[in-house]
């Protein structure tokens, strides 16, 4: 309806600008038809209708109506997609306050507890430290992009983000490769590696790690201004297939198969040890089980050698009086119940190792795994598109590394939990 008058409106205006038989004309020479027609020399004046500038006035109205009712439209889908936003952004904005949380406790158990001064732990310090930068200088920029749809802080703030967000997080993921080349030498070459074990040995390892991150996170940088950019968009466009593999498999994808090999190695090495001692455990229960008859006293030193050396070798926090006065029960019921017993801690430790293993590795590779997928499958193959939504998703899924990664290199250690109690209480 509103179209029909606008058309209506529209033969008035052009029957109005041809004049009536009433006016005095002459043809413009340059030009032919009834449009070229001017007004007579007599009056420089052009010829006003009154009726025309009424036409003026109502299309102006009318166009001014459509223009308030696409705007109205617009408000009206802002309105409708705010309950979203605001769930999106107190979801995300929970996630980052949480990931800084956790990771500040696992920083602060260490620097404070003394029994965590351990080089193996200094590796664990130092990704909490990333994953607490990429909760503190990566998500918050995240969360803004994510909730206004668009870049609003300009292109030097989106540089200096980008660069962050990728050194951080292949910073951290780095820091998972080190991890296992550490507990894989710790098992495989126990002693001597326990000699260069040092705090220097730490320093030099982490050091490595985030030389290695710059090197990668830079180039894709420089690529990203080779092309035109835009100022409403924050993103790495990778338009060179040669920048793609670089980035993607530097930071992901053999870091990756060097955990999935060592992570493999360390469980057959761990699952061999357990065998080893659970056969010398047979033939020293024999010998021992001989000795019981002849001296109770001197036996029960002899039977807990070897069980506190297996205490001492899976758990250097040991606590041996306790080993020993376990030791020290009836004589009768140990000697039926002390092989059954061991072959059962032996089963739960091998579960353990496999247990967190399983989950470590678990939820690396599901966290980066599919962000990585898509970075490579989208940037090679040109018809391959994928919805910003999914995009921010999988991005988001990947920073959750962040957050889990503290608890599952922490939960399974005694020592931390302690840490982590004492923390909270002098909070409190």
């Amino acid at each position: 309806m509103q179209n029909t008058r606008l058309w209506t409106l529209r033969l008035c205006y052009d029957w109005m600008s041809l004049g009536h038989p009433g006016d005095k004309r002459e043809p413009n020479p340059g030009f032919s038809g009834p449009q070229a027609d001017a007004p007579t020399a007599e009056s420089n004046q052009p010829v006003k209708y009154p009726f025309f500038s009424y036409i003026n006035v109502i299309t102006q109205k009318e166009m001014d109506f459509f223009n308030s009712s696409d705007q109205n439209l617009t408000s009206e889908e802002l309105f409708n997609k705010m309950p979203s936003k605001i769930l999106v952004s107190l979801t995300l904005s929970g996630l980052a306050l949480t990931t800084t949380t956790i990771n500040s406790l696992v920083i602060a158990a260490i620097i404070v507890t003394r029994k965590l001064h351990h080089p193996a732990n200094y590796l664990i310090c130092s990704l909490a430290v990333t994953d607490f930068l990429v909760a503190v200088l990566v998500m918050p920029f995240s969360i803004v992009y994510i909730v206004k749809e668009s870049w609003i802080m300009g292109q030097v703030v989106c540089d200096i983000w980008l660069s962050v967000d990728i050194t951080c997080c292949t910073c951290s993921i780095l820091h998972l490769s080190a991890i296992a080349l550490d507990r894989y030498r710790a098992i495989t070459d126990a002693v001597e590696y326990a000699r260069k074990r040092t705090p220097k040995h730490a320093g030099i390892m982490i050091t490595v790690v985030w030389i290695i991150s710059v090197f990668i996170s830079m180039p894709p940088l420089f690529w990203r201004h080779q092309g035109t950019s835009r100022d409403d968009e924050c993103i790495i466009k990778h338009d060179h297939i040669v920048s793609t593999i670089y980035s993607t498999f530097g930071a992901f994808y053999i870091p990756l198969t060097l955990i999935l090999i060592l992570y493999y190695k360390i469980y057959k090495a761990a699952k061999t040890l357990y065998h080893k001692r659970k056969a010398s455990r047979i033939s020293k229960e024999e010998l021992n089980g001989q000795v019981l008859s002849e001296s109770g006293e001197k036996s029960t030193r002899l039977v807990s050698t070897p069980y506190v050396l297996e205490k001492s070798l899976s758990d250097p926090s040991t606590d041996f009086d306790k080993i020993h006065s376990t030791m020290k029960s009836s004589r009768s019921e140990f000697k039926h119940e002390k092989s059954w017993r061991r072959q059962k801690i032996s089963g739960t430790r091998e579960r353990k190792a496999a247990t967190t293993l399983g989950l470590i590795l678990g939820a690396f590779v599901i966290c980066w795994l599919p962000f990585f997928v898509k970075e490579l499958v989208v940037n090679v193959c040109e018809k391959c598109k994928i919805s910003e939504e999914m995009s921010n998703f999988l991005t988001w899924l990947g920073y959750l590394n962040s957050l889990i990664n503290p608890l599952i290199y922490t939960i399974f250690n005694e020592e931390f939990k302690k840490a982590f109690q004492k923390l909270v209480r002098c909070r409190c």
